[in-house]
């Protein structure tokens, strides 16, 4: 199954007080392997950053001068996610923004249905943990030395990791023999040939020889 994870940055809380989206990036999962295929945009949002929003994500206003509006990406981001689940920890949140953003552009908006909260998935199989990205990516392993400040696609990638996780995780021996098709990233098997199990003649003459120096044995009892 085809499933992509994605998260975004933005200028504040709350799309309704005018807080844009100023980062997207998402990448593929099939059969909850990453394909390596990825889609990572800055966005200007024409309107100001404020000095707490940056002190999240280190985004400045200088930076995203000049960067593309959401009206200027959103066909390619809509390309990308193709009508796939999207993966998200806490999905109100960016669902919000990106319908929000969708509403602005006239477009129709993505539906909840489509929606995979990780923050759910964690409340649910963690109950009175914490359920940050931080304090799951602990939890399970996953190094964080990469992260200093929040960015969408570091996010989505370290998140991709928490939500296998979360869903039990990979069983080790099952993929390694996976290979993605570039043009397709259609996992496909390769079968490794029989291991022969029948003994050689030198074995059966080096079992019989241990067995003639056993005493009693309790098979001829």
């Amino acid at each position: 199954m085809r499933e992509i994870v994605f998260d975004t940055e933005t200028t504040g809380i709350m799309p309704g007080d005018g807080h844009r989206i100023v980062e997207i990036g998402a990448l593929e999962l099939v059969g909850r392997v990453p394909t390596g295929r990825q889609f990572h945009t800055y966005i200007d949002p024409c309107r100001p950053m404020p000095k707490d929003a940056q002190g999240v994500h280190g985004i400045s206003s200088a930076f995203l001068a000049g960067q593309p509006t959401f009206e200027a990406v959103v066909d390619d981001f809509l390309a990308f996610i193709e009508d796939s689940p999207l993966v998200a920890h806490n999905a109100v949140f960016d669902f919000g923004f990106v319908n929000y953003e969708l509403k602005r552009a006239g477009m129709k908006i993505i539906p909840d249905s489509r929606a995979v909260c990780t923050l759910e998935l964690s409340r649910k199989k963690h109950p009175g943990a914490k359920h940050t990205l931080d304090a799951l990516c602990g939890r399970y392993g996953i190094d964080l030395s990469a992260r200093t400040k929040h960015g969408a696609l570091l996010d989505a990638e370290l998140l991709a990791q928490v939500y296998v996780e979360l869903l039990g995780g990979r069983q080790i021996g099952l993929d390694l023999a996976t290979e993605l098709v570039a043009e397709t990233t259609a996992p496909v098997r390769t079968l490794v040939a029989a291991r022969e199990h029948e003994a050689s003649d030198a074995e059966l003459l080096r079992h019989a020889a241990f067995v003639a120096k056993l005493k009693d044995p309790v098979w001829l009892s």
